[in-house]
């Protein structure tokens, strides 16, 4: 079976990339999100499983001890994690698996599986990133502020990645994302581990004659 590959897409907050992920799973087959463990509570509407595995702290801890997860990190006084084998299963059944986690959980999946392929999202501009912040209205000036500085810290990792798209035009960013993904299920250990047999491609010697 061919196996599935794994992409790491990290972004700035605010540069778009939940709705272009979204976007990329709705429209290309075999292709699905990694769904992260937290011990947050879960938010009005949240399902247990699909948005994300919501577990107790010490649950959590467990799950550490025992080197499950491909990373993990402590993000406002909550704990987040991708489960190793939960992304290994699907890879495994070919299905190509987006991690959508910041550069310091990129860098510790890289570690583990450097065959994953980096995408960072940037915004057009330090000045839209701004606005696009401030006109979410959903926090305050502190915490905009704070995204803001996280964004540059976040932004100097881009030469680290494979890939880097512009968000400028959603539509026009989409297709560029959606065409990496293809380039990379066409790459050639690919096409011949799945898609087909080189064998099947040599004549018989009989076809040969009726040439």
């Amino acid at each position: 079976m061919d196996r599935g590959d794994l992409f790491i897409i990290s972004a700035p907050s605010g540069a778009g990339k939940s709705t272009l992920c979204s976007m990329l799973v709705k429209e290309l087959d075999n292709i699905v999100f990694s769904v992260s463990h937290t011990t947050r509570p879960p938010r009005p509407g949240e399902v247990d499983g699909k948005d994300y595995f919501f577990v107790s702290e010490a649950e959590f801890q467990r799950l550490v001890a025992e080197d499950a997860f491909l990373e993990w990190a402590r993000v406002h006084g909550n704990f987040y994690g991708t489960h190793r084998g939960q992304v290994m299963d699907k890879l495994a059944k070919g299905l190509d698996v987006i991690l959508d986690i910041d550069t310091q959980g990129a860098k510790q999946v890289k570690e583990k599986l450097p065959g994953a392929v980096t995408i960072f999202i940037l915004p057009p501009s330090w000045q839209e990133l701004k606005r696009r912040l401030v006109a979410r209205g959903s926090e305050d000036r502190e915490k905009i502020k704070l995204r803001l500085k996280n964004a540059l810290l976040e932004m100097e990792e881009v030469p680290n990645y494979h890939y880097t798209i512009v968000n400028d035009q959603l539509q026009v960013a989409f297709e560029e994302l959606k065409s990496i993904i293809i380039a990379e299920r066409n790459k050639t250990r690919r096409v011949i581990g799945g898609k087909i047999d080189l064998a099947a491609l040599k004549p018989d010697p009989e076809e040969w004659d009726s040439i």
